[in-house]
């Protein structure tokens, strides 16, 4: 097809798999490979390392509370830039620092920044989107953060052997320095609405309704209430999630005694199997409902939770983390379009901020209570 035929939302998924891929990709998943070699470069105890992940998620909380006060005032495109240039430059920062307390701030801003350009990007969809297609289209973006797994696990450890005590520092300020250049890109390409380019929102033209926008939420207490509700599954997994992201890698290598170019390795399969989850169980709630695509991935994640805990070897770890991987980024993709499906585009972006806001104190929570229970 040429390329003069694609409905630029398109051009719109693929400025958000570049932006997800910074922020999140790199700006967060990365920490998991970056961890182990930074905590013995610097001494860290388990506590301390889940502090730190604890930081950024306290800075991506502060980026709800403020988030949609940006939008309104510089618009979704300008917004996004803010966010990626926050999250390289303080990873470039990271990468010089060797205090612990500093290293937890300049990570605390990445935080802010993650949560601007992620929150923002995945408001898109609403305005790009119609209902039957975004739950695909949200996990087409979520692509990123598997690319992002994808890169840190084939890098860091290359890095770290070849430069020892010095290649985490490497990382964070490669990783830092890429993003900025892709925020570049990301401002040139993203248009905030389809009417800037006089276009209609993709699939408007379709008369299907999909099994998944049918919602009778009638009253607005109804729908405030149904909100309070969706922002609480999204606690439950932020809370999990993030803890499996968070220590993984340094349980294979610390517990399990896998050498970090192995655990790298399967962290690098882990990012490989989880680029298209989105996509996946998008699909799945475009479907059947995002009620039932939110069962489907938390009964697989459950189950991968339970392995990884248990004592049945090496080969319960592999299925965990299989599992893990091919539902890993599915809920952000299904909330995105749930709450798209239940407002208009204008207030999809507001309504998904107060929801990621009960996210976000799940990610908060969660390394912390892991790193102190791991140390008793």
């Amino acid at each position: 097809m040429p390329l003069k035929n694609i409905h630029y939302a398109w051009i719109i998924i693929f400025s958000g798999v570049l932006t997800l891929f910074a922020c999140l990709g790199l700006g967060r998943f990365a920490l998991g490979m970056l961890l182990p070699s930074m905590g013995d470069s610097l001494s860290l105890s388990y506590t301390q390392m889940g502090v730190i992940s604890t930081g950024n998620f306290i800075g991506y909380l502060t980026a709800v509370l403020i988030c949609g006060k940006l939008i309104a005032k510089l618009g979704e495109r300008r917004t996004i830039f803010t966010g990626l240039i926050l999250v390289g430059l303080s990873m470039l920062l990271v990468s010089q620092s060797s205090e612990f307390k500093l290293i937890t701030l300049l990570y605390f801003v990445t935080g802010i920044g993650s949560g601007i350009a992620n929150i923002t990007v995945m408001s898109l969809v609403a305005h790009w989107f119609s209902p039957k297609y975004r739950g695909r289209a949200a996990g087409y973006m979520i692509v990123g953060n598997g690319l992002g797994i994808v890169l840190s696990g084939l890098l860091v450890p290359w890095l770290n052997s070849a430069w020892t005590d010095s290649g985490w520092r490497i990382g964070w300020g490669l990783f830092g320095a890429s993003i900025i250049i892709l925020s570049g890109i990301v401002v040139w390409l993203i248009r905030n609405h389809p009417r800037e380019l006089n276009l209609n929102t993709f699939g408007a033209q379709d008369a299907d309704i999909s099994k998944a926008v049918k919602l009778e939420t009638g009253k607005p207490e109804n729908i405030r209430k149904l909100i309070f509700h969706i922002g609480s599954i999204y606690f439950l997994f932020g809370f999990t999630y993030v803890i499996y992201a968070t220590f993984i890698v340094t349980t294979l290598i610390q517990q399990h005694h896998f050498t970090e170019s192995k655990a790298g390795f399967l962290w690098m399969l882990i990012g490989i199997l989880s680029i298209f989850s989105g996509a996946l169980f998008g699909g799945v709630s475009d479907h059947f409902g995002r009620k039932k695509g939110l069962i489907a991935v938390f009964a697989i994640q459950t189950l991968s939770y339970a392995l990884v805990a248990s004592e049945l070897g090496q080969i319960a770890l592999y299925l965990s983390m299989f599992l893990f991987s091919i539902s890993a980024f599915s809920i952000p993709a299904i909330i995105a379009a749930t709450i798209s499906d239940m407002l208009p585009a204008t207030e999809a972006g507001k309504a998904f901020g107060f929801v990621t806001f009960f996210f976000g104190v799940g990610q908060i929570a969660g390394p912390t209570l892991a790193g102190y229970l791991a140390e008793s």
